[in-house]
């Protein structure tokens, strides 16, 4: 008698359409990966080396730990393709293509979120998706994003910092992001505008909002205060380095700054965010997040995933194959680029006093001069010019512009300029006080001082294969010994008979 053996149980039809759903998801992922490793590898990059991104290390585990919260109903529910989530992807692809086109590396890394979610949405449906509406929500805070926000942010530390230092009677004087009392003369830089602090409390205080809240008005109060609280507690943090220093010593405020500052004085404010809404939770442990029953209450789609796989490896592939195709040879530059004679002004040697040269990185041609009219008024003037821009070579971007970070020239606030124009006010030790007034021009265009403009015109140009050569043109003089750097600037803009023929002949239009 021959011995029974048991069989092996088969898997239901369930986890087979799971199974099958998530090897196509599994492979449309690795394909945007690959595709776009350079993009994934300089987003991590920024992750590790930028304090100010540090939080988006932990997304992608805080992503896996909101999944895992939701397992037990995504078992309950049918994986089917709905195609709309193509549509998504398609529209991720895009913004790679115009980020990669005009240069602008959040477009290409909110692209790759954006082309994830797509393929998750396609790929696994309509109720899943549902189930999974805030995880993949939450993806967003994967792309380093929010640099845009630091001066502004520096502005309102800093007169925070004065409204308390004057509640306090300090003496002091506010000349944008520096402070000057009897003690010392202090900035507000970069790393001290509680950029960071806003940013890491932005994706924690919507984390706390999807888990602790289930009431809209208080999760919008929540998120309101945590973010007003660490934009007034790095004030506070400003006017104590300011105070102590005033009280004792610079070096007494210096230590002190090290010691408050950093993610220690965060997790203090997270702390007493969180200690006073702890009464206001409305969301228990153990609810759930999702009703299955009721997702599930569409007829799944009949279509496979292997042939909604396809269409979405096709749509990632368009992006960088259109860009490739489209890139047209460089037009010529003038074979070398001279400054300009101004009537009323004649060139000097005169040495300013702190040295200063814009910074264009890869620029083909960079050229500046002094200027000196009647009234012994000085105007620098710096011209630059690109036959084309790619990635590292600019002519608007981090680190491009007036005032070098590797220098000790840091922007301090907006200035007057005449109208199309940039102006910047930067501030070197001394104090020194440049203005400085910027345009741009791409391919023969009018001349700009948008830098938003200028990456749609360079954009447009990469795109439809037009003339890309680009120039930039700064006209800069400093503040101070009875003369008006603004007044300098503008009549030196007026004698110089045309910015735009100025741009025109540098890039070799006329």
């Amino acid at each position: 008698m021959e011995s029974a053996m048991p069989l092996r149980s088969l898997p239901d039809a369930g986890t087979i359409r799971w199974r099958a759903h998530l090897w196509a998801l599994g492979i449309v992922a690795f394909a945007i990966l690959a595709l776009f490793f350079a993009d994934v590898r300089a987003m991590v990059t920024i992750w590790w080396t930028a304090s100010t991104f540090g939080h988006c290390l932990f997304v992608p585990l805080l992503i896996g730990w909101l999944v895992q919260q939701r397992l037990p109903g995504l078992r309950r529910l049918t994986p089917s393709v709905w195609w709309p989530g193509l549509v998504w992807l398609g529209g991720g692809a895009l913004l790679w293509l115009l980020g990669a086109a005009a240069g602008v590396a959040l477009f290409r890394h909110a692209a790759l979120v954006l082309m994830l979610q797509g393929a998750t949405v396609a790929l696994l449906g309509r109720a899943v998706s549902r189930a999974l509406l805030f995880p993949l929500f939450y993806a967003v805070f994967m792309v380093p994003f929010g640099e845009e926000i630091v001066p502004p942010l520096q502005l309102v530390t800093a007169r925070l910092a004065m409204a308390m230092l004057d509640m306090a009677n300090v003496p002091a004087h506010l000349e944008g992001i520096f402070i000057t009392t009897p003690t010392g003369y202090f900035e507000v830089a970069e790393a001290c505008s509680g950029a960071k602090f806003v940013i890491a409390m932005a994706a924690y205080g919507v984390l706390v909002c999807n888990v602790c809240f289930k009431s809209w008005t208080r999760r919008a109060i929540f998120l309101v205060s945590a973010l007003g609280l660490s934009v007034l507690a790095n004030g506070v943090r400003a006017f104590a380095t300011i105070l102590v220093a005033h009280l004792t010593t610079v070096d007494a405020a210096v230590g002190f700054d090290h010691v408050v500052y950093g993610w220690v004085f965060f997790a203090i404010v997270m702390l007493v965010v969180m200690a006073a809404a702890w009464p206001f939770f409305d969301r228990k442990p153990g609810d759930p997040w999702f009703d299955p029953a009721a997702l599930e209450a569409e007829r799944p789609s009949a279509i496979r995933p292997a042939k909604a796989g396809a269409v979405a490896l096709a749509l990632i592939a368009a992006a960088p194959l259109w860009l490739a195709f489209s890139s047209a040879a460089a037009d010529p530059l003038p074979a070398d680029l001279r400054l300009p004679g101004v009537v009323g002004w004649t060139r000097t040697d005169a040495r300013p006093t702190y040295p200063w040269q814009p910074r264009f990185d890869g620029a083909d041609r960079l050229v500046t001069g002094r200027y000196r009219d009647r009234a012994g008024r000085v105007v620098d003037l710096a011209i630059a010019t690109f036959d084309r821009q790619e990635e590292g070579r600019e002519l608007v971007g981090f680190a491009q512009g007036a005032a070098d970070p590797d220098s000790q020239w840091v922007w301090s606030s907006p200035a007057p300029a005449p109208q199309g124009g940039l102006g910047e006010q930067i501030t070197a030790p001394g104090p020194v006080v440049r203005h400085v007034v910027s345009v741009f021009g791409i391919g023969g265009h009018p001349l700009t001082g948008s830098k938003p403009r200028v990456k749609i015109e360079t954009m447009t140009a990469r795109l439809l294969g037009q003339d890309q050569r680009a120039v930039a043109i700064l006209v800069s003089a400093e503040e101070g010994q009875g003369t008006s750097a603004d007044a300098a600037i503008a009549d030196f803009i007026h004698d110089i008979g045309g910015m735009q023929l100025l741009a025109d002949r540098s890039i070799g239009i006329r």
